[in-house]
């Protein structure tokens, strides 16, 4: 997690900072090709965020073919 931001259940966040991340509470945090969310409410955000990575990702697949 050295270098990364991303977000979790709040009982987690002195572990992730122990491994070196950057917690933050938001709803969603995308790091690059991480996507990481709190909890189950932020499940909509989380996979509409998933989605545009998954499109940015695609068009790379399909040239590495």
């Amino acid at each position: 997690m050295k270098g990364r931001t991303l977000t979790s259940y709040y009982t987690i966040q002195d572990d992730i900072r122990n491994a070196g991340g950057n917690w933050v509470d938001q709803e969603v945090v995308v790091d690059d090709n991480w996507v990481t969310s709190r909890q189950p409410d932020d499940i909509p955000a989380f996979n509409r965020e998933m989605l545009n990575l998954f499109s940015r990702l695609a068009p790379a697949v399909e040239r590495a073919r």
